[in-house]
């Protein structure tokens, strides 16, 4: 689990780290901030392209073979990103830090799956859970740190230690699982990759103002490529996308529900350090204190709930948790002009609390509702669609930020209602799925 640990750390740490450097490096390369757009976007399309396909791989030849070269590529990726002298170089080099970064995402959740008894298996995604929650929250605060004392090059090269050290405990600790014999629909992951692609592309073609039709000629060719993924995939026993999983109830419910949920987090994530910037006038340091409480909230809050989600039934903590980070979304979207800091404080704090009760339960839902040898293909699923609410999410609030003269407000309106859904679709379990 140390293993595991560090290498989802590295990985989640990674995603965020660098926004922080991009005007420096933006700088230091002589390039547009446009084209320093693209370090940060190579490493995220290496990664929802690629989740699927190698999860998949993983339930093939195996989750902790698929983890190591995982693992190795990232750590050496590191190395050329930190000796990069180029954007073209570096660019490629965060793409196949992406590479490494989905490798490890991927196959995480299956590979607790194998480390923990089922009894347990609660405990050990409420791990992940904060390990990803406290990643995400120190990424500007460590970047700060490294970038004080040191060029930018150094938020890459500490990856290289850290990196070493969990491959070196990942080759002697994690279990050998077992290999399904089939082979890997190398047309399938095509396809996924283009189809999730394209899919990325035009969301971030809405947000970033690029053009309607840009936006709507991606979106339908995503549409088009996924519908012919989906019919290839209804006629296999196995499949890369695992759209068979959907079947079954319990799974079905948790990635509705984590669609939701991640649209309606990332969504206040960005509207939020707008609201403490630019409305309330804090300067960017105190904003990303002020943004603290919430996943601090959460690395609090997810081993708990891992732990109550062995004992108590999914849906009822799922619902109560989203019930909760609606409320202090709502909250938040009604604060006075001069808003008491007790009272700011606090509905981060609740939302944080909810999206930490809702995260480890569903996860182990989702994770556990799959059968054994399909693990790595339920983690991959879990992933994308992490990934692709979060991007809709982002998208959503740049749209609104875009088209009203005020969108914070009804961009925090906004990701209450989508928290609204996902309580509601996770009250389905309660009734219509035993409690795993």
């Amino acid at each position: 689990m140390f293993a595991i640990v560090v290498s989802v750390g590295l990985a989640v740490l990674d995603s965020n780290i660098v926004n922080v450097a991009l005007p420096t490096i933006a700088r230091d390369l002589e390039i547009s901030p446009s084209q320093s757009v693209w370090i940060v976007n190579a490493y995220l399309l290496a990664v929802a392209t690629t989740l699927l396909p190698l999860s998949s791989l993983g339930d093939i030849v195996g989750y902790r073979r698929v983890y190591q070269t995982g693992l190795a590529v990232f750590t050496i990726a590191s190395l050329v990103c930190t000796l990069a002298d180029s954007l073209v170089t570096l660019t490629a080099a965060r793409f196949f830090q992406g590479l490494g970064a989905a490798g490890v995402m991927s196959v995480n959740a299956a590979l607790v799956r194998f480390i923990y008894p089922s009894r347990l298996l609660g405990r050990g995604i409420g791990l992940i859970a904060m390990v990803v929650a406290l990643s995400s929250a120190v990424g500007p605060t460590v970047a700060s740190g490294i970038l004080s004392v040191g060029s930018w090059s150094w938020l890459f090269a500490v990856n290289i230690p850290l990196g070493c050290l969990a491959f070196v405990l990942a080759r002697h600790t994690l279990p050998e699982t077992g290999q399904a014999p089939r082979r890997f629909d190398w047309g399938s992951a095509l396809l996924n990759a283009l189809g999730i692609g394209l899919l990325v592309m035009a969301v971030d073609s809405l947000a970033h103002g690029m053009g309607g039709t840009v936006a709507a000629l991606a979106l339908a060719a995503s549409l088009v490529v996924i519908t012919l993924l989906v019919r290839r995939q209804l006629s296999q026993s196995s499949p890369l996308l695992p759209v068979d999983l959907l079947r079954i109830p319990p799974f079905a419910l948790a990635i509705g529900t984590s669609f939701c949920a991640f649209t309606s987090q990332m969504a206040a994530f960005i509207a939020l350090p707008f609201y403490l910037h630019d409305i309330l006038g804090y300067s960017a340091v105190e904003t990303g204190l002020l943004m603290t409480p919430w996943p601090a909230a959460v690395a609090i809050t997810a081993p708990i709930a891992g732990r109550l989600a062995d004992r108590y039934p999914i849906g009822v903590l799922c619902s109560t948790g989203l019930v909760l980070q609606m409320a202090g979304l709502v909250l938040l979207a009604l604060l006075p002009e001069q808003p008491p800091l007790p009272a700011l404080l606090g509905s981060m704090a609740l939302c944080g609390i909810g999206f930490g009760l809702f995260q480890a339960p569903n996860n182990r839902a989702m994770i556990g509702s799959a059968p054994r040898e399909r693990s790595g293909g339920a983690g991959g699923m879990q992933g994308t669609t992490r990934l692709i609410g979060q991007t809709l999410g982002a998208a959503l609030t740049a749209l609104m930020f875009g088209q009203l003269a005020h969108g914070i407000t009804p961009a925090l309106f906004m990701a209450a209602a989508f928290a609204a859904v996902a309580a509601a679709i996770s009250l389905f379990r309660i009734r219509s799925t035993p409690r795993l």
